[in-house]
């Protein structure tokens, strides 16, 4: 249960060695279930990412009345109901810590008929919302938020909005997406313009459901008017959850492991331009695409890796795996420096203070600056960090025992579940000697 108190002990060293496949993209596992209920036809789903996160935004849907059977297996079956078809949930829509539920329904929802309210956790209701709920409003939505502008969001059915043009301020796909699903119930023509890339997820699977989408240069733009068809969905592994042992190969002695069916989508390559421009041995094989988005296999063995300044145009590109990246700049010799990401302040946690917090608790020069981190590699010893709920931040953590010198304890670690629920036992498969502790506090 997501209220379990998880801790996780790490034992140093190991080597990370063998095949394995990841589970399904997380941002994929979201959108099919959007866009299969929105729908005209059945819509079937492979790879489906049975966790908590994904699992909250199909719970969303059938909440309001759209039927879906499993996951079993990663298998989804989605029958649509429409554009127009969705209907008034009974109660609030719980998302659990899932803040691409909550930005990307917030879209869907605005111009809908009917009221919604969408609420989560403690975490969820502490992150920011405006940055989707002031476009939303300039499109004639009614979202009323707390004071500090976040959840629960308060939805009023208005039936139609207006089309925008939208300047994001800051690069972010879930402002992005969130503006395209609302497009699709506005008058006239939404476009969004980017002041980066983002990951393109969004458009690619509105063209796979035939639904017209326009991108010019840094400006994407969908009219309403169109219809969703369904189609049957292959998930690719997530890079995202791929990252945590693409680092661990990368800085453990001895390594060698290979990825397999890894999506490669060229909007979120950053962490493979990022551990390769650091010096990783990192190879990515056999490339091919299933369902418009770009798929591999990745090997990565052991390097030596040299500290960096981070090239600013990767880092949204890369902006999920930053956790795990400090690790392996923890492991690099020289000194990396990282700037333009204070986007990780308003994650899961604040990425950037509590990456710092740990690494120094480990003996790690991390200075933490507004948006981003300098970073001198050393010798990483063990000892007790605190994850504060953070799933990427606990997972980054257990590959740093790798090269330290002790053990590592991680505490609140159950949100893990909500994008790798069997990290743990893929983990040991594959070298790392770590272990779970339920219902303990260390």
């Amino acid at each position: 249960m997501q209220n379990d108190t998880i801790s996780f002990r790490v034992q140093p060293g190991g080597t990370l060695r063998g095949e394995a496949r990841v589970p399904g993209d997380k941002s994929i596992s979201h959108r099919s279930i959007m866009f299969g209920a929105l729908a005209e036809g059945t819509t079937r789903v492979a790879g489906f990412l049975e966790a908590e996160d994904c699992l909250a935004t199909m719970n969303a849907f059938q909440a309001m009345g759209v039927e879906i059977d499993g996951p079993e297996n990663g298998l989804v079956s989605i029958r649509g109901v429409g554009l127009h078809g969705l209907q008034a949930p009974k109660e609030p829509l719980y998302l659990g810590n899932s803040g691409t539920s909550m930005r990307l329904l917030c879209g869907l929802l605005a111009g809908q008929r009917f009221d919604t309210v969408l609420t989560g956790d403690a975490s969820l209701c502490r992150r920011p919302m405006k940055r989707v709920t002031e476009p939303l409003r300039a499109m004639g939505a009614v979202v009323e938020t707390t004071d500090a502008g976040t959840a629960p969001l308060r939805i009023k059915g208005v039936g139609r909005l207006r089309g925008i043009h939208y300047d994001m301020p800051v690069a972010s796909a879930q402002v992005k997406s969130c503006l395209l699903l609302a497009g699709l119930y506005a008058d006239g023509q939404t476009c969004v313009r980017e002041p980066a890339p983002t990951r393109d997820h969004t458009e690619r699977m509105l063209t796979g459901f035939s639904y017209p989408v326009v991108r010019a240069g840094d400006t994407v733009c969908i009219r309403s008017g169109g219809k969703l068809v369904a189609r049957d969905i292959d998930v690719p592994s997530d890079i995202s959850s791929a990252a945590f042992f693409m680092v661990g190969a990368a800085i453990g002695e001895g390594a060698d492991i290979t990825l397999k069916h890894v999506g490669v989508n060229p909007t979120r390559t950053g962490v493979i331009e990022i551990l390769r421009l650091m010096g990783a041995d990192i190879e990515v094989l056999n490339p091919r695409e299933i369902g418009g988005e770009a798929v591999a296999d990745i090997r990565i063995r052991s390097s030596r890796l040299n500290g960096i300044d981070i090239p600013e145009e990767l880092v949204p590109l890369a902006i999920d795996e930053f956790p795990v990246l400090f690790v392996a700049a923890a492991c690099a010799e020289g000194e990396t420096r990282l700037s333009g990401a204070e986007e990780l302040r308003v994650k899961e946690s604040d990425r950037i203070q509590v990456m710092a917090d740990g690494l120094q608790t480990l003996g790690i020069d991390a200075r933490p600056t507004p948006d981003g981190m300098i970073i001198r590699g050393g010798k990483l010893s063990g000892g007790k960090v605190d994850s504060h709920g953070d799933h990427r931040v606990a997972m980054a953590f257990s590959i740093a025992a790798l090269r330290a010198n002790g053990p590592i304890e991680i505490d609140d670690c159950a949100n893990v579940n909500t994008s790798f629920p069997n990290f743990v036992e893929l983990a040991r498969d594959l070298g790392l000697n770590i272990t779970a502790i339920c219902g303990e506090i260390i």
